[in-house]
């Protein structure tokens, strides 16, 4: 399994975070910068993990 990210995947990549960083924060409302970090880690790691499944699925 070979996985390749271009630019325009890290774009992706970026856009889908800052996406999910956004609902998350309109849904939760974090009060604390703990709890920004962490949705801002999840919504990363969501991004991170819909481009691979993108790519093992097109490939």
């Amino acid at each position: 399994m070979s996985i390749h990210l271009h630019n325009a995947d890290i774009v992706m990549i970026i856009a889908l975070a800052l996406l999910g960083a956004l609902l998350l924060a309109l849904r939760f409302r974090p009060a604390t910068w703990k709890g920004i970090v962490v949705e801002a880690l999840a919504a990363n790691a969501a991004a991170i993990a819909a481009v691979i499944a993108f790519e093992m699925l097109v490939t």
